[in-house]
């Protein structure tokens, strides 16, 4: 893909994770914190290449880690883990039903707690855990998946309104019959 469809990308998920950290209503209202890193690498994956995924999951991952409690770096190996999946198996995906990408931000907002949960629990660090935590995981799960589809949408206008499309006609008619001659 071009640079600017990986600048986008880069700074959708930078304004993210700084708005997620600071914008509280829907953490009070929805009783969690929808995540949408693991969405967005659905849409990186499904429209990008490997270099956008690695620098999603990097950059992504360390700034979502350096707002949280979360040792720094724990969040990446989740975020490249979805994205290279995906990506590995893109050609069999329905990338522009709605439903495969509802489905797709589902599965990926549910995968990436849990995987990094278990990295934090293999890495010694003693995370809260309770009823309320199964809550607040289907939430965050239903919030991506719901998400995906909204990132398909907006990112296709901003690359259709900042990319050049280029013409497919030419000046010449296909009909045209060309008389050489003098007459």
């Amino acid at each position: 893909m071009n640079i600017l469809h990986t600048i986008l990308i880069l700074t959708t998920a930078f304004l993210l994770v700084f708005l997620q950290a600071t914008v509280t209503p829907w953490r009070n209202v929805l009783g969690a914190q929808v995540d949408l890193l693991p969405s967005l690498m659905i849409y990186t994956s499904l429209s990008a290449g490997m270099t956008s995924i690695s620098l999603l999951a990097i950059c992504g991952g360390i700034w979502l880690d350096s707002l949280s409690a979360n040792p720094l770096g724990v969040s990446v190996l989740p975020l490249f883990l979805v994205g290279f999946i995906i990506q590995r198996y893109r050609g069999l995906i329905l990338r522009d039903q709605t439903f495969a990408q509802f489905m797709l931000g589902l599965g990926a907002s549910a995968l990436v707690p849990l995987t990094t949960l278990g990295l934090l629990l293999n890495m010694n660090v003693h995370p809260l855990l309770g009823w309320f935590s199964l809550l607040q995981w289907i939430v965050m799960a239903i919030g991506g998946g719901l998400a995906t589809p909204i990132w398909f949408w907006i990112f296709d206008r901003l690359l259709m309104a900042l990319s050049y499309q280029p013409l497919n006609e030419t000046s010449f008619r296909p009909d045209r019959q060309i008389k050489r001659g003098r007459s």
